[in-house]
């Protein structure tokens, strides 16, 4: 039978963490995209960290940390204490790493623990207003004729653009030139300034341009069409059935850090994505605005890791 002293040890121990929880965030919360502002994951995480300082009352500012894929964001943030005052936003491209570096900076398996995935968005073809492509399938054509001739940018090589476009080209047998850039918002002005074909992004990272009448979306993954983009079609009925791939941001924490704390951001995440203004937001840029709990994000990030690979193996890409 457990002991007098140790049950008060439990409780006392059990009503500090709860306090720990409850009095989180006391300061200022910094969350680290790994990337250029401007890119999906920036305009994503911006928006849900107004809303979390709406709800909690605390600031929650973002710091742009780009470079190696988001690696150099990601180390960065590790240096800090496991205290949940700094968090890691990124997307699908998490799931990428192990298959585009020989050797990480660190441990991918632990240093960073999922807390939740949240804002989901399909991916898009997109091409300035003035090509002349008008469908899916006049470029799939022109692709076929002539591989490598059709230009695709992106914020970079092993960024899930790039696995995206590539996962494209192996679905359909035509081979593209990629072309890297420095940041997604740098690739997107390329394709607008004609000097790139094409671009296969988060529809986040795209929309604006297409309001904008700059950009026009030949097709959007997913199985449904966008409450914003009526007349966009999917890729099945682009004629590409099978082309699954579907982007989400996410947040991670510094292993170590409370789980109480984690649990109360995922809960605080979960919130604001349950509000009326933030779900109108989504569909206004060709997202959905939803979360998983921490279990079913980590579940995820295996599915895509296994999914990633398998383009990986078939991608002429070589590791870091």
């Amino acid at each position: 039978m457990m002991s007098k002293q140790l049950i008060a040890f439990s409780l006392a121990l059990a009503a500090a963490f709860s306090v720990h929880a409850q009095a989180w965030p006391t300061k200022p919360v910094r969350i680290i995209v790994p990337y250029p502002p401007g890119g999906a994951v920036d305009v994503v995480t911006r928006r849900v960290a107004a809303k979390l300082q709406e709800q909690t009352g605390q600031t929650f500012y973002i710091e742009n940390k780009s470079g190696a894929t988001g690696t150099i964001g990601i180390n960065q943030a590790l240096q800090a204490p496991a205290d949940g005052y700094t968090l890691v936003a990124n997307d699908t491209t998490y799931a990428l790493l192990p298959h585009i570096f020989k050797k990480l900076p660190f441990n991918y398996a632990s240093d960073l623990v999922p807390v939740t995935g949240f804002m989901f968005a399909p991916v898009a073809m997109a091409v300035r207003s003035e090509s002349k492509y008008k469908t899916l399938a006049e470029l799939l054509r022109d692709g076929k004729a002539e591989p490598n001739k059709l230009t695709y940018g992106t914020g970079g090589a092993g960024t899930m653009p790039h696995f995206a476009t590539e996962a494209l080209g192996i679905a359909t047998g035509v081979r593209f030139m990629h072309i890297p850039f420095k940041g997604a918002g740098e690739a997107t002005l390329a394709m607008l300034g004609g000097t790139i074909d094409f671009q296969l992004a988060s529809t986040p990272g795209v929309i604006g341009q297409v309001n904008g009448g700059k950009a026009r979306l030949l097709a959007v993954s997913g199985d449904k069409r966008l409450a914003a983009l009526p007349n966009v079609p999917t890729f099945a009925e682009a004629g590409l059935k099978g082309y699954g791939v579907v982007n989400f941001t996410g947040l991670w924490v510094k292993r170590g850090t409370p789980a109480e704390v984690a649990a109360r951001l995922q809960k605080e995440v979960a919130t604001a994505m349950a509000s009326p203004d933030v779900k109108a937001y989504a569909e206004s840029i060709g997202a959905e605005a939803a979360s998983w709990d921490a279990a079913t994000f980590a579940q995820n990030l295996t599915e895509r890791n296994a999914f990633w690979g398998k383009v990986a193996a078939n991608t002429a890409f070589e590791r870091q």
